[in-house]
């Protein structure tokens, strides 16, 4: 799909106000140059008071105040705050925690995926909304409920969830012998008798299979697309405006690619500084340093990672304008940084940014969350950068895509082999892709990420594809045989699709002797040096076949290996280690790198290069000097 023209919005809460400024609200979001308002993803009790009296009248007022403005409306279905009557009428929809407690009433997304009775009574109130705004000629787009996933809710273990988890593992495997062969159940007499016998993988003595395990976090990310595809379904029926959902930063615990092959574009919230503190893989020191900035390349991964969930089209639906109110520090950003963030998502190719929120809330949980007003209507320094920005985008060129020259393969069912056996403290699938991701961006190159896909691989010169523990046998072929430098490993085909160590040994690439005959994990004191400079860290393979040194220990052991294009990496390797590997691999596939300082970056379209100083201070670069937390725009290179 091709993206839409740069746009900028609002997400904005009417029933927060008195309609009395409404109308003066939307002229200020249109005068800052605002075009999208999100509203209506959080307004069940005032949509429904009480079960089946509907009030309409508010909102209907609110779209056509915010239509009358010039302004479009993104309207949320409002599935992830059920109220509070919903829960007297079905006290069992709560989703149980994995200590068996129920998670309760007096926040959001207090419910269940698999409890068929809150299902229905979703179904009814989207199909109600759909019905009467799906032609309203101010509704422009669409979100389903909010933020998946967010808060730890993916996870259920619920009598519902039991329920249906013993129906998706019957239809998956279709008789109990086949289920007890594949998890192997003969250990431990694990054996059962019927798939009622099977419960969830929680509560155990000590821990479960890892095959169990595996199979209800599959399940649960199908519940997720299961319940978005109904939603999507409805409105499709009745409305043909885009529809989009609002993902989140390092969630992973439902697959996006298949939540988002319902939607037409896929957006997600960006929080850059509350993210740095609770969510990137960071030193302390690291931390410290972009405190008021944010990672350098963790919003950059989320932008790519989200153009591929939504095949093209992405907005950023909710970004930080200030100080937020839920990491462990939130600090104000750096004056420049909230224009930064802006451009940034629009170099990545999203059609729209929007801020969250129009006004600050005088009261309930976010108070202490920024908007782009103070509570009192006074501007807040966020309004003045996205007036800026709005300045900017009326001359800056159209959008122009431009595929990367590199793919970075990003596989959900990795992450979950992962979580289910991550074989030592600290080590995870989303921290080893980032790591390489970083890597990538260090060289200056722009990064396109990928589903494990052998048709999403074509055109790429450079392919990375670290830690993908299931690796079926047409994309092994595909990544193998292909005209691609290709980068595979560690943990690469370790497991089968049920989680059981394959014979012939890992990784059995096509027409490569390669064994893995070891593995170990390594304490974070403890890592192993490289010939030339780099380190091992965290996990290790011990690999035995022929193939070309790429890298190697000074322990004499062999950590790199090549044959042909293919190049397997046996370990985790540490920053220099890994610039190193991105050096070499792009030497050969013949792609210009950069040296570029710490702290800035580049992104390339098909019609400018950007430049991105997150550093707070004046910073030379190969294309001149960057003010502090500043952007520079050229021609396309």
């Amino acid at each position: 799909m091709t993206p839409g023209p740069r746009s900028l919005g609002v997400c904005y809460y009417p029933e927060h106000w008195d309609p009395a400024i409404w109308a003066v609200d939307a002229r200020r979001m249109a005068e800052a140059g605002l075009t999208w308002v999100r509203v209506g993803e959080f307004a069940w009790s005032r949509i429904e008071p009480e079960p089946g009296r509907l009030d309409w009248d508010w909102l209907d007022a609110a779209i056509d105040t915010l239509g009358a403005a010039g302004l479009k409306v993104v309207l949320g279905t409002p599935t992830a705050t059920p109220p509070r009557w919903m829960l007297t009428r079905h006290p069992d929809m709560l989703a149980l925690d994995a200590e068996g407690r129920p998670r309760g009433f007096g926040s959001r997304r207090h419910y269940c995926f698999s409890h068929a009775s809150y299902h229905e009574e979703c179904r009814r109130i989207v199909t109600l909304v759909a019905d009467r705004y799906g032609r309203n000629p101010h509704v422009a787009a669409w979100q389903t409920d909010n933020e998946y996933g967010c808060h730890a809710t993916t996870l259920s273990w619920s009598p519902a969830a039991l329920a249906a988890f013993r129906r998706w593992l019957a239809a998956r495997y279709g008789s109990i012998a086949a289920l007890n062969a594949a998890w192997g159940n003969v250990f431990w007499s694990m054996d059962y008798g019927s798939f009622d016998e099977i419960g969830l993988p929680n509560l155990t003595v000590t821990e479960p299979n890892p095959a169990h395990a595996l199979a209800f976090r599959r399940f649960s990310s199908d519940q997720v697309v299961r319940f978005n595809r109904m939603q999507a379904e409805i409105i499709r029926a009745r409305s043909d405006a885009p529809i989009s959902h609002n993902y989140m930063g390092r969630i992973t615990d439902f697959d996006h690619y298949a939540v988002g092959a319902d939607l037409d574009i896929a957006t997600w919230d960006s929080y850059p500084l509350g993210f740095l503190e609770d969510r990137v893989p960071a030193t302390p020191e690291h931390q410290r340093r972009f405190a008021q900035q944010g990672d350098p390349d963790f919003q950059a991964f989320h932008h790519d990672l989200y153009r591929a969930v939504g095949r093209g089209r992405w907005w950023v639906m909710e970004q930080q304008p200030g100080p937020v109110n839920w990491a462990p520090f939130n600090p104000a950003p750096l004056p420049g940084m909230v224009r930064l963030w802006t451009w940034e998502a629009f170099a990545h190719g999203a059609e729209a940014v929007c801020y969250f929120r129009w006004r600050q809330a005088p009261f309930a949980q976010e108070q202490m969350h920024a908007g782009l007003l103070r509570p009192d209507n006074a501007g807040a320094p966020g309004l003045d950068e996205a007036r800026q920005v709005a300045r900017e985008l009326a001359d800056a060129p159209a959008v122009a895509p431009a595929r990367a020259p590199v793919a970075l393969v990003f596989d959900y069912d990795a992450d979950w082999a992962w979580s289910v056996q991550p074989h030592g403290r600290g080590l995870d699938y989303f921290g080893i892709v980032f790591a390489h991701y970083r890597a990538l961006r260090r060289a200056g190159l722009s990064v396109d990420i990928v589903p494990p896909r052998a048709d999403a691989l074509a055109g790429y010169p450079l392919i990375l594809a670290p830690g993908l523990m299931h690796l079926p046998p047409a994309l092994a072929a595909r990544l193998c045989d292909g005209e691609a430098e290709v980068l595979l490993g560690p943990r690469t085909g370790a497991r089968t699709g049920d989680f059981a160590i394959p014979v012939p040994l890992p990784p059995a690439l096509p027409g490569w002797d390669l064994v893995v005959s070891r593995v170990e994990s390594l304490r974070p004191d403890m890592p192993r040096a490289l010939v030339g400079g780099g380190q091992v860290t965290g996990y290790a393979e011990t690999l035995e076949g022929s193939g070309e040194r790429v890298l190697t220990g000074e322990d004499g052991s062999a950590v790199a290996l090549r044959r042909g294009r293919v190049t397997y990496m046996g370990a985790w390797g540490d920053a220099a280690a890994l610039d190193r590997l991105v050096a070499d691999l792009c030497a050969r596939a013949r792609l210009a790198t950069l040296a570029l300082p710490d702290g800035v970056r580049v992104r390339d379209t098909g019609a400018e290069r950007f430049w991105f100083n997150h550093n707070p201070q004046v910073t030379e670069t190969p294309a001149g000097p960057i003010p502090g937390a500043g952007v520079l725009r050229q021609p396309s290179v």
